[in-house]
């Protein structure tokens, strides 16, 4: 069984990648807190331990990502979320940005469609810590509708377009935070969307990323 060591070296790494991101403009304290307190390489292997806290993301198993830290910053400062916010996440992944959304507080409900990726949810580090952390075995295009409304969703995975059910499990007033692919489907346009008390949603744009693309149904 793998041991999980979080030594002053690892701690001074992170201190370094958390400088780093301010610098690149990620001002959300809590955000920056977050990963601060947040191991990065117990989600990684352990082959990576030396370079787990560069600013660039590392392939997990099925053909998926880490995402880079600044990505996840960039997601999570976007999303403003709050002590206690009911969040939505599509795209499980490593569980790293799941888990910065739980230490910032949030109550997190997690969709993973790769059942290898959610088989090792169960041995997850952090359980324990994170009691408002779920996890969930699905299809992201179809949501968690039994526990919607959700004051946040995001998607960390690059959209072909915008999920309608996520939009209608999402509470008036609420953010989405979603890359959505460009007409070349190059990289994807980074963006939060607001949804109005009719049904409708604002579209805010910022800048532009590449995410593994989000795909429908589960993988068995």
């Amino acid at each position: 069984m793998r041991k999980y060591e979080d030594t002053y070296r690892h701690k001074g790494l992170r201190k370094k990648l958390v400088d780093l991101l301010r610098s690149k403009h990620i001002t959300d304290e809590n955000v920056l807190t977050a990963i601060n307190n947040i191991p990065r390489h117990y989600f990684m292997d352990s082959a990576l331990d030396n370079i787990a806290y560069e600013d660039r993301a590392f392939p997990i198993s099925d053909g998926q990502t880490i995402s880079q830290p600044y990505t996840v910053a960039y997601q999570s400062q976007l999303l403003q979320v709050k002590p206690g916010d009911k969040v939505l996440e599509i795209g499980t992944g490593s569980i790293f940005q799941a888990s910065v959304l739980a230490e910032m507080g949030a109550k997190v409900f997690t969709i993973e469609r790769q059942k290898n990726l959610f088989e090792k949810t169960k041995q997850f580090v952090f359980k324990s810590k994170y009691a408002n952390l779920k996890f969930f075995y699905g299809d992201g295009f179809e949501g968690l509708p039994t526990y919607a409304p959700f004051d946040k969703v995001i998607i960390t995975a690059a959209a072909p377009f915008i999920p309608p059910k996520l939009i209608q499990q999402l509470k008036p007033g609420g953010f989405m935070v979603i890359p959505v692919d460009d007409e070349k489907g190059e990289h994807q346009r980074m963006l939060r969307l607001t949804k109005n008390a009719d049904g409708t949603y604002g579209e805010e744009v910022f800048e532009n990323f590449s995410f593994v693309p989000m795909l429908t149904g589960k993988n068995r």
